[in-house]
């Protein structure tokens, strides 16, 4: 035998299988071959030792470890001769350095060596959920669990790429081939195997890896706009009457409904407090006073930030603080006064209301209380998302912030129920990290960390459909976390409601018809003239039918029909930035009603330009939504989403350029095949908070 530990090089991708005996490496080895048509790599040990042990009944001695490492690199290397494409290795010197330390506390420096040195593409962990089987050669099934940890923790020690297959044979072969195929994939891209590993722990399918990069090599297409959404052509303008007459039909019918308020409060408050953060960051008290900082930054926010801090709903209890941290406080000059009071409200040892969510940052002063978001929420959510006194509140949040949603709620439901009589259940959900993207360099290479690793970002709001899609209610209210109003609770409820009324009304006739198109015995030219006619006017579809059969009639109806529904607010845009309603056409020339944001839209086009001045609404994130069928069965809400739009962002990372993929926004593209209504609601259901000094706005003071 050539004692001879080197591996051969090679184009070959190598996938060795790992782990502790009896766990089905050899199994595994042998149905890849065979599906790939190619060679693997047996045990060596295994022949070497039942030979030894028939011979004289001698077992495995630390004398035997070198000899057993020398012929299972020879028939590695012979193999990879012979193999095609790929090489199926049902162990590797791995495995034996492993027992080595194991079963005799110690491993030969050559063998230990090479086991570390030996490269291969991906490491399969063959995990111990399957049945021990006992032979000649192999020792215990005791402590399995142990030596699994042992090996598991000998890969992660030495940066090796794993995946741990679990599972029956069939379940492990089919999870084992995807995985190659995605690697193969990842490696002719560029990707290395540790890069691969991490995509795939992330949980992101690596065809959406593909398609990330393909759109920020490419760009997105700008959206096509065809004209502005306006009143009487695209939304809708009800009477004050009207919108009452829709929110009692809705309280006519909700009795029968499950009904659920659906608030996006993930991330931290970050963006509220950003002109605060660059203050605290870059003044110095003792170089310059706050007037020459303002001189020198020219910021404009902060001067109104002071001028009316005692306004704040925060005021009294970070001037509390203060006093008590500063025996010295009023004889402060006002510059040492404000700059103190900003840190406090920051800094880590006072309020660092930067760093949690805007849900739990006060919002309103009450007479007796101060007032957080979630606190708005619950009493927003009994007043029109209340059924039978019943109601359900889901809130999506960051993992690292439900504690604080979770203390605000058990502090606050039982004055909410006690003044509202309505029961609340409350829910969370994160954003699935699989809906993250990966991040470039501006040159499009994938970006990486100082350890070497590749980076990725939340796929944006949009992500948010997920968890949209495993809601079970048949009308979900969609509001911000930030968009709430002081005292005006009963005419919020107002507006909000007459939506769904909206909603359920066109939904029993959609429903109707479905119902109708599905029996098809009484369907013919008249019928499906009242269901076009009700498509034009009720929502927006403008189908031709001409030239084809009542067979591809009905069918061409009942996809148009039996899709989710929105009913969407539109308030009069006032210069605020964000999304409006368009007139869009789609890449099928289809026209529909669309929430445009401005960064879909080619500003160096004048065309377009021109429509985008000629917009008079604006989304105030306004939305009752219905995702049951007619047959009351959920809808899969991610075969309705736009994919083919998005948004590509830019940030910097240590100063390094980058940018990333985001997902179809949530009341963009996300919904973007739904059956969709705009209505024009007043101004006063769009409140949102995005910097802090918005707090001083009327409809967030004491009335």
């Amino acid at each position: 035998m050539e004692k001879n530990l080197r591996q051969d090089s090679t184009t070959i991708l190598k996938i060795a299988l790992f782990g502790p005996e009896s766990t089905g490496k050899t199994t595994l080895a042998k149905q890849l071959a065979a599906f790939y048509k190619t060679e693997w790599v047996p045990e060596f040990a295994r022949d070497y030792l039942q030979e030894k042990w028939e011979e004289n009944g001698h077992i495995c001695v630390s004398d035997d470890l070198l000899p057993i490492a020398y012929g299972q690199m020879q028939l590695e290397n012979e193999r990879l001769q012979s193999a095609h494409q790929y090489l199926f290795c049902d162990t590797n010197l791995m495995v034996t350095k492993v027992f080595s330390e194991i079963y005799y506390g110690f491993c030969d420096p050559a063998l230990n060596e090479a086991a570390v040195e030996h490269e291969y593409d991906l490491f399969f962990l063959t995990n111990i959920d399957v049945p021990w089987e006992k032979d000649d050669i192999r020792d215990t099934d005791e402590g399995r669990e142990t030596v699994f940890s042992v090996f598991k923790d000998t890969l992660i020690q030495f940066n090796k790429p794993f995946i741990t297959i679990s599972s029956n044979k069939e379940e492990r072969l089919k999870k084992a081939t995807r995985i190659i195929s995605d690697l193969t994939e990842a490696k002719e891209m560029g990707f290395s195997s540790n890069d691969f590993v991490q995509i795939y722990k992330h949980g992101i399918p690596f065809s959406k890896i593909k398609k990330q990069l393909k759109i920020l090599k490419e760009g997105i297409p700008a959206i096509n706009l065809k004209k502005a959404a306006t009143l009487g052509n695209g939304i809708i303008a009800l009477s004050e009457a009207n919108f009452v007459k829709k929110a009692t039909y809705f309280d006519s019918k909700k009795a029968d409904l499950k009904l659920m308020k659906f608030v996006p409060a993930s991330g931290a408050a970050t963006r509220m407090f950003t002109f605060l953060t660059a203050f605290v960051n870059d003044f110095k008290i003792e170089k310059e006073s706050i007037n020459a900082y303002i001189n020198r930054t020219k910021d404009m926010q902060l001067p109104i930030f002071i001028m009316g801090m005692e306004k704040f709903p925060f005021f009294k209890a970070v001037d509390k603080k203060l006093r008590k941290k500063y025996r010295d406080f009023d004889s402060l000059s006002s510059d040492y006064k404000n700059f103190y009071f900003i840190k406090m409200l920051l800094s880590s040892c006072g309020f660092e209301f930067a760093n949690k969510p805007k849900a739990v940052v006060p919002f309103h002063e009450y007479k007796d209380h101060i007032a957080m978001p979630i606190e708005e929420h619950l009493f927003e959510c009994s007043a029109y998302a209340n059924a039978n006194d019943q109601s359900e509140l889901h809130f999506t949040v960051s993992a690292n912030h439900q504690s604080l949603f979770e203390e605000a709620v058990r502090e606050l439901r039982a004055k909410v129920v006690q003044k509202t009589n309505c029961t609340i259940a409350v829910s969370y959900s994160y954003q699935d990290r699989k809906t993250d993207a990966l991040t470039l360099d501006l040159q499009n290479n994938p970006f990486k960390n100082e350890k070497n690793e590749l980076v990725f970002r939340p796929g944006g709001h949009g992500a948010l459909i997920e968890n949209m899609n495993n809601l079970d209610a048949d009308i979900v209210f969609v509001k911000n976390i930030d968009n709430i109003i002081q005292n005006h609770l009963e005419t919020t409820a107002l507006y909000k409601k007459a939506l769904a009324g909206i909603l359920i009304k066109l939904q029993e006739k959609v429903f109707e018809y479905l119902a109708l198109l599905e029996d098809g015995t009484e369907i013919a030219t008249p019928e499906i003239n009242e269901i076009t006619k009700f498509l034009k006017e009720n929502l927006n579809e403008n189908i031709s039918l001409e030239n084809t059969s009542i067979k591809e009639q009905i069918q061409e109806l009942q996809k148009i029909l039996n899709r989710p529904i929105r009913v969407c607010g539109m308030v009069k845009n006032e210069g605020e930035p964000g999304g409006g309603p368009f007139w869009v056409e789609n890449s099928n020339g289809k026209i529909a009603l669309q929430i445009i944001e401005t960064s879909q839209v080619d500003l160096s086009n004048e065309e377009q330009v021109g429509i985008v001045k000629k917009s008079t609404h604006f989304n105030p994130v306004d939305l009752v939504c219905g995702i049951k069928n007619y047959k009351g069965k959920k809808f899969d809400l991610a075969q309705f989403v736009d994919v083919n739009t998005g948004f590509v962002v830019r940030k910097s990372v240590n100063g390094k350029g980058v940018k990333s993929y985001e997902l179809p926004g949530l009341w963009n593209g996300a919904m973007a095949d739904w059956l969709t209504v705009f209505v024009a609601v007043p101004l006063i259901t769009f409140n949102p908070v995005k910097t802090v000094n918005d707090l001083l706005k009327a409809t967030h003071q004491p009335q």
